[in-house]
């Protein structure tokens, strides 16, 4: 038995933050930011974690075909559930009706959906499970400072998913690679929050980085476990029809690409329209290259990420199902009252 993905849905808040909208808060400007990251637009979200990850689930559900009650097992990859306790995957279940499936949260910050693949690949290589649900999904917009123009003007909502099912057929995950360098834990990190129960001095708690650490670690990381898992699938860099990248830093990407020496054109690249949505990033990705004909039956992909921990992770599938859906699914959300600059600094 493998794993292989036949079901793909995302869901991103109506909310739109423009490099503009900033600048009327914060000393930025459009060039600043874009120039630096790649990121135009980022989308704030009115709802929670868990409603996100449901709407991006019921797509993910709609274009496999798979009833919810065949789901074994749920994982939300998440670094902004809902609350600690439960589960954000425990909603998640009960609102889909997935009665029959276990259901947790997983933490690997951006790295997040690829440790869940990861993960669901073994259990059912192990024949633990058939059919996994798998979401990537963030709501980091309550630890945005605006006092920080580092970090506001990079992150975003959103959540991604992906039905995983065991098959004896070709195209599936072929390879899996995860790591992590905990001496780096403090170079991406939210300060006060958890059992720590203490905010900072000032009152705040909110992302912090290290911008040029985790650059650095981002391109060095995504670079080497790219290409290992290339290498552990048994393919050449030539024989990838599409990387999927975390879209962090347009930069990183690019930086990314040059050193495995992926050809041109093969990366697929969004986040100029979403900004960094964490363990999101990759789903969500994925969802829009299908959408776009980027993605055709055979063809060899590879997802790539990097995040705090310091974690890192690369999955190489060959995509063996149909890109045609077998349903569709529109999400039915009461739209914000706000604005999506209005909600931000509501949020401070």
């Amino acid at each position: 038995m493998k794993a292989t993905i036949t079901g793909w849905g995302k869901y991103l808040p109506p909310a739109v933050l423009t490099n503009d909208d900033l600048a009327s808060v914060i000393d930025t400007n459009d060039e600043w930011i874009t120039s630096r990251s790649g990121i135009r637009k980022r989308r704030i979200s009115h709802i929670d974690t868990s409603e996100m990850s449901t709407h991006a689930a019921r797509e993910a559900l709609a274009t496999s075909g798979v009833d919810p009650k065949d789901i074994d097992f749920i994982m939300v990859c998440t670094c902004s559930p809902n609350r600690l306790i439960p589960s954000t995957a425990s909603y998640v279940q009960e609102h889909i009706g997935a009665v029959n499936a276990g259901a947790i949260d997983a933490n690997a910050a951006c790295s997040g959906y690829i440790y869940g693949l990861s993960m669901v690949a073994a259990m059912i290589e192990a024949e633990h499970i058939e059919t996994a649900l798998v979401i990537g999904a963030e709501r980091l917009s309550p630890y945005m400072s605006l006092d920080d123009r580092s970090t506001v003007v990079l992150f975003g909502d959103g959540a991604g998913a992906s039905i995983v099912q065991a098959t004896e057929g070709v195209g599936a995950i072929e390879a899996t690679v995860i790591g992590n360098d905990g001496a780096f834990t403090d170079a991406l990190t939210i300060p006060g929050s958890g059992s720590e129960a203490n905010p900072r001095d000032d009152g705040v708690v909110a992302v912090t980085m290290d911008g040029a650490e985790i650059f650095r670690g981002a391109v060095t990381k995504m670079s080497e476990s790219a290409n290992a898992a290339i290498a552990k699938a048994g393919w050449d860099i030539g024989d990838v029809d599409l990387l999927v990248p975390h879209q962090a830093n347009a930069r990183i990407i690019d930086s990314v690409a040059r050193r495995i020496k992926l050809g041109e054109g093969r990366a697929f690249v969004n986040i100029a329209e979403y900004g960094n949505t964490s363990a999101a990033t990759v789903p969500i990705a994925l969802a829009e290259a299908i959408e776009q004909g980027r993605v055709k039956t055979g063809d060899k992909l590879v997802f790539v990420a990097f995040g705090g921990g310091v974690s890192w992770g690369a999955v190489a599938l060959e995509w063996g199902g149909s890109t045609e859906p077998k349903g569709s699914y529109v999400a039915d959300v009461e739209p914000p009252t706000k604005t999506a600059l209005e909600m931000l600094q509501d949020l401070q």
